[in-house]
């Protein structure tokens, strides 16, 4: 197999990758999809989203025993069976890898593990993976057979989603102790002691699982709130909530090194608040400060595709690189680094090449979610933006605490839902328009689906208020919102 042509050559197969070539695919093109790893999904489903969701599942459970303590259920956790809890995460892993894989098959889409490079004519170039020393072809039945040394490709359009990896910290490199994301979910056993880095989704997660699962836990960050670009008031009642429960917050704060010895243990040092020198010793640190995107290959600039000074793919709201019939889409371009966005991009890409007419990606109504203990999720405006927004007017926002909810109430869960609402000034119309929604609370993660279909669809507060949410249930947290923002209270003042 030395060179071949297809309709579409995809770059990783990550999310949004591998949405592409089920969706091109099934448009009728020919799909050709080269992954570096031995494995489709991308970080997402085999270092990242699946795993970490499944050992956290592991951990609620833990919670639901304590809050059992609390309502007249003796029950006692006597211990954490490690390795049957990681099979279950291992098992879950597997069983979605192998639908995605059975599906791509099914789809017709040729598989090929090595690395690829855009050349400058514009045709793909593929290389053994690391550490391999020929191309491997993905059989139809999942297994592998030998390719050869190399392998080009001509190809219609090319897609590059080559997906991103942790940020490692300024003052020291992701060693034994001081670990990223990826090495933590592949831990052995909970920590008893963690150190975490960072104010966004996968830190809170990891604090709040290794919390639950009895680590004592400090988080540390640089600014003064978890989550700095959400609503700062939900933003804050989670931190409040995530200190209620014994994890150790330090903001403001500046690591200026890390000590490791050669067996376990690390000692962080930051500077605080005043500008005191401060240290903190624990048998793990995970560094979560973000993500840097797959671009660094010196095959981006010979091929003409530009990058911004992040190391991102510019691109049109189709995912138009520089290079003609050259598309980019994921955490390598700008915007949030999320698998649901990659998914919706991925339709976009595979649609337009396809020479359709979709509607581009409305960045707008992404939802977020962390899958801290309470969840938060988020979609829309938050206050600050929708105030600063010069088309919008009478803009306010309506909070109410989520234990006015009988269901949340029984959960012993606390939070909030805010809704901030207000009118579009070119409007003739007049109404008043959900901008945004942000929760916190025990399932936020599905909640806030209905809130993006109000947020994406335009539908007025004063319909969206006329939802009907079955009772009792945690969905008519955000009902009893709409309503009080409506300016008809129910079930609160």
């Amino acid at each position: 197999m030395t060179s071949e042509h297809y309709d579409v050559v995809i770059i990783g197969a990550g999310p949004g990758g591998y949405t592409v070539a089920l969706r091109s695919a099934e448009l009728g093109k020919s799909v050709l999809l080269v992954e570096r790893d031995d494995v489709v999904g991308g970080t997402c489903l085999n270092r990242g989203c699946i795993p970490s969701k499944a050992l956290i599942t592991a951990t609620r459970t833990i919670d639901t025993i304590h809050r059992g303590e609390q309502i007249g259920i003796d029950c006692e956790l006597q211990e954490i069976d490690f390795g049957k809890l990681r099979a279950f995460r291992d098992g879950t892993v597997s069983t979605m890898r192998d639908g995605l894989l059975a599906l791509l098959t099914f789809r017709g889409v040729h598989m090929v593990q090595g690395i690829a490079s855009v050349v400058e004519d514009g045709h793909v170039h593929v290389r053994p993976a690391q550490g391999g020393q020929t191309i491997r072809i993905r059989t139809a039945d999942g297994d592998f057979k030998d390719g050869g040394q190399s392998l080009d490709v001509t190809a219609g359009d090319v897609v590059i989603a080559t997906g991103s990896r942790p940020k490692p910290l300024d003052v020291a490199p992701f060693n034994h102790v001081l670990i990223d994301s990826t090495r933590a979910l592949a831990l052995n056993s909970f920590p008893h002691s963690a150190v975490v880095i960072g104010s966004g989704a996968t830190a809170l997660e990891f604090a709040s699982m290794w919390n639950s699962a009895g680590a004592d836990v400090t988080l540390i960050m640089r600014g003064d709130i978890v989550l700095s670009r959400s609503d700062r008031r939900a933003a804050k009642i989670l931190m409040r909530e995530l200190k209620r429960q014994g994890i150790t917050i330090v903001t403001n704060a500046a690591i200026t090194a890390v000590d490791t010895g050669e067996n376990l243990g690390v000692t962080v040092h930051y500077t605080d608040a005043d500008g005191n020198g401060q240290e903190v010793f624990a048998e793990w640190a995970l560094a979560a400060i973000g993500r840097v995107p797959n671009t660094d290959g010196a095959w981006f600039a010979k091929a003409s595709i530009e990058l911004d000074e992040n190391g991102l793919v510019k691109t049109d709201a189709y995912g138009r690189t520089s290079r003609e019939h050259v598309w980019a889409l994921g955490d390598i371009t700008p915007g949030h680094q999320l698998a649901h966005r990659a998914y919706q991009q991925g339709y976009v890409v595979a649609e337009t090449i396809a020479g359709l007419d979709p509607s581009p990606v409305d960045e707008y109504t992404i939802p977020t979610v962390v899958f801290s203990n309470p969840e938060f999720a988020s979609v829309g405006y938050t206050l600050r933006e929708a105030k600063a927004d010069t088309e919008l007017v009478d803009v306010t926002e309506t909070l109410i605490p989520v234990m006015s909810n009988a269901r949340m109430l029984m959960s012993g869960a606390s939070g909030s839902v805010s809704v901030v609402s207000g009118k579009k000034s070119a409007d003739q119309s007049d109404d008043v328009h959900v901008l945004g929604v942000h929760i916190v609370s025990p399932d936020a993660s599905d909640l806030i689906a209905e809130a993006q279909q109000i947020i994406g669809n335009h539908v007025p507060l004063s319909a969206a208020a006329r939802n009907i949410h079955p009772h009792p249930t945690f969905s008519e947290m955000l009902g009893e919102t709409l309503l009080k923002a409506d300016g008809r209270p129910l079930h609160t003042r």
